[in-house]
């Protein structure tokens, strides 16, 4: 009985030597990578979240039911590309608005060419002054965040919260406000990859600032926030953006997604996280179907029976309509950006002369 005792005490010290072990490197990895981000998942009551980072009280009860409206602002130019897009956005957004479950309010279009153009009495909208001529080098783009601070300064707002959105947005279910108080929400992009750009990121986002982990894979669109937090974001935003322009290594590898990626990062610089919605929006061809989506994001061209819907194929003007159907295997999700483009065009007046 007595010899027992010294291998019980050595098992014991070999267990607490494991578990002290782990325990420190637990906090070890916790400091250096930081706490995992959350997110809904496809059901909106499902809260998935990291254990370390607790759950505020509220988000754990269901949302009440009043309505908390946001005012849906998407940037553009008087482009007959940029017009034919924002006219079929603004079409959907007026048949989804005031559906149940909507919280969209009021509708602004930022056009940022400095001068009014042919839509201003079709669709709401806020000139602005596009950059200084040469200061965005082609990437126009860099337009957005400085035509939201114009924006934010200038403009009356009424909503509290504010959904940036993109001219390539239809509505395809009445939006909720996705947002919680404190924590914008925001779509997360499979091509948005902070951990694997550490050593650029790291030059406009420094150590002190936090781990990497603290930058969304996000952009600014689609983002729902509330007004006085993108009041203090926006002009970061701004300038991250033109400095990252003008780094050439950054520019190089970030390219045309760079003004996303500066929007994440000045989201951090000011310790704001996004709640991460992939039931936000779709993306067709890769998104098969729509499902319970909000937002079809038509950025990609959709090849169908050597039939091809692109929207770079009409950067002169519009689309025709009663644009050909995609036949039968195709996804349901081209299929539905076929047909709700065609409702668009076949109901909106002049359409020929966008």
């Amino acid at each position: 009985m007595r010899q027992a005792v010294p291998v019980f005490l050595v098992l014991l010290s070999i267990g607490v030597f494991f578990l002290t072990y782990n325990f420190v490197t637990m906090i070890i990895h916790y400091r250096e990578f930081g706490p995992r981000k959350w997110t809904f998942g496809e059901k909106r009551s499902q809260l998935l979240i990291d254990p370390v980072v607790q759950i505020p009280e509220y988000a754990k009860k269901e949302p009440k039911k009043q309505r908390r409206l946001f005012h849906v602002a998407l940037t553009a130019t008087d482009a007959p590309y940029s017009r034919w897009q924002c006219r079929i956005m603004y079409y959907w957004y007026k048949k989804k608005k005031d559906l149940p479950g909507s919280d969209m309010g009021k509708f602004t279009r930022i056009l940022h060419s400095g001068n009014p153009d042919n839509l201003m009495d079709e669709i709401p909208t806020f000139v602005v002054d596009p950059l200084p001529a040469g200061l965005d080098r082609g990437y126009v783009v860099l337009n957005r965040p400085w035509a939201f601070v114009q924006w934010l300064e200038k403009s009356t707002i009424e909503e509290e919260y504010i959904l940036m959105a993109e001219p390539d947005h239809i509505f395809i279910k009445p939006l909720p406000n996705l947002g919680l108080e404190g924590y914008p929400s925001a779509f997360p992009f499979f091509y948005i990859k902070p951990m694997e750009n550490v050593k650029i990121l790291r030059k406009f986002f420094p150590k002190e600032m936090g781990p990497v982990t603290s930058i969304d894979p996000i952009g600014n669109s689609p983002v729902i926030i509330k007004k006085d937090l993108l009041e203090k974001i926006a002009p970061t935003w701004m300038n991250v953006s033109l400095k990252m322009k003008n780094d050439p290594e950054t520019d190089n590898t970030f390219g045309w997604v760079l003004e996303m990626y500066a929007y994440a990062v000045a989201s951090a610089l000011h310790g704001v996280q996004h709640i991460l919605r992939k039931d936000f929006m779709l993306q067709p061809p890769f998104d098969l179907e729509t499902g319970n989506k909000f937002i079809l994001h038509f950025t990609y061209g959709c090849d169908y029976n050597l039939k091809r819907f692109d929207k770079r194929s009409y950067l002169d003007g519009p689309p025709p309509r009663n644009l050909s159907l995609p036949p039968p295997g195709v996804p349901e999700s081209v299929a539905t950006l076929v047909k709700m483009v065609n409702e668009a065009t076949a109901n909106i007046p002049n359409w020929d002369t966008t």
